[in-house]
């Protein structure tokens, strides 16, 4: 599989990247472990090297299947991306930025945003516990934390750099200006953004940014976590306790229902699914380095991975422009 650069590191990694955040379980409706590993093997075995995950993603579990699911395996050959910065046991609840209430086990959780110094160090060493390994390829910030300087969270990774803990660092969610501001002290490798066929906000300011600075992008929820397969219009296919219910209320459905009976005849000639036909279409957009994809078994990772094998002409590419452009208004926005 040809690789592509993760911005100015040296981290090759393939256009798909698999994303762990649905095999936690938290948030979402939970998930078997068994199917988990597998979802994870079979997306090694396509080519699917590279893992995204982090701490919060079943409050460690996701971190810790993975760490199960690599051992035995060339770990050179396998990039690990994890993340540092949202904190929910309690022990930092009078710093840091709360960000919301999250469900573990039925019980409320408060997620505050803290990305001090000492707790990416912190973090980062319970990472590598729960990932059973002595370096992490990719670290990111969740989420911008606005209680610390940025100048200090950047300090950290670098240090951690410099240790050989990790051998890139990247953020998430991150504006121009805060790109801006990080730069002054680390040489970042990534952002990672969400980006959509319904969500194609950073096209006017981040992906310019990023193609000028050598800056990677990571874009997450490609897929508005299944929405664009076409199998969630209807919620009654969502557990009680899946969030999706409350996200997919903020699309007009019926706009969306339309945009994939209009992508449906193209998918039909590829001989694609439209979750293949839409993850094909964000690794082609400009500026993007991988796109994360979720898989909870070994079926999902199987038909993801195979969304690499298409190949999308500028007539197709500009086709499918066609039929999203109804969504936007002149200036990107969806409406």
């Amino acid at each position: 599989m040809k690789l592509r650069t993760l911005g100015s590191s040296s981290i090759k990694v393939p256009a798909l990247t698999y994303g762990s955040f649905a095999i936690g379980g938290t948030m979402w409706g939970g998930n078997e472990k068994k199917d988990s590993i597998q979802a994870i093997h079979a997306s090694l075995e396509e080519g699917i090297t590279s893992i995204d995950t982090a701490p919060f993603y079943g409050f460690g579990l996701s971190e810790e299947m993975i760490g199960e699911a690599i051992q035995g395996r060339d770990r050179s050959k396998i990039q690990l991306f994890t993340k540092f910065g949202l904190v929910w046991d309690g022990s930092n609840q009078q710093r840091g930025k709360f960000f919301f209430n999250a469900d573990q086990a039925g019980t409320s959780v408060p997620v505050y945003k803290y990305a001090a110094k000492a707790q990416v160090i912190k973090e980062v060493e319970e990472s590598l516990q729960r990932l059973q390994t002595d370096y992490i390829d990719l670290l990111q910030l969740h989420w911008p934390d606005s209680s610390t300087p940025i100048s200090e969270t950047m300090e950290a990774m670098e240090l951690l750099i410099q240790q050989g803990k990790i051998r890139a660092a990247g953020v998430s969610n991150y504006s121009v200006s805060q790109l801006e501001e990080a730069s002054r002290t680390l040489d970042l490798a990534s952002n990672q953004v969400s980006y959509s066929l319904l969500n194609r906000s950073i096209e006017s300011d981040l992906i310019p940014y990023a193609q000028h600075n050598n800056l990677g992008i990571i874009a997450y929820s490609p897929m508005e976590r299944g929405l664009l397969s076409g199998k969630y219009l209807n919620n009654n296919r969502l557990k009680p306790d899946d969030h999706r219910h409350g996200y997919f209320a903020q699309f007009d459905l019926e706009k969306v229902k339309s945009l994939l009976e209009n992508l449906t005849s193209l998918a039909l000639d590829k001989k694609s699914s439209l979750s293949q036909l839409v993850l094909r279409w964000t690794m082609q957009q400009p500026g993007i380095t991988t796109v994360l994809a979720g898989a909870r078994n070994a079926a999902q990772a199987l038909e993801n991975a195979q969304a690499t094998r298409l190949d999308l002409s500028s007539e197709e590419l500009t086709f499918i422009q066609s039929q999203v452009k109804p969504l936007y208004n002149s200036e990107n926005e969806a409406v």
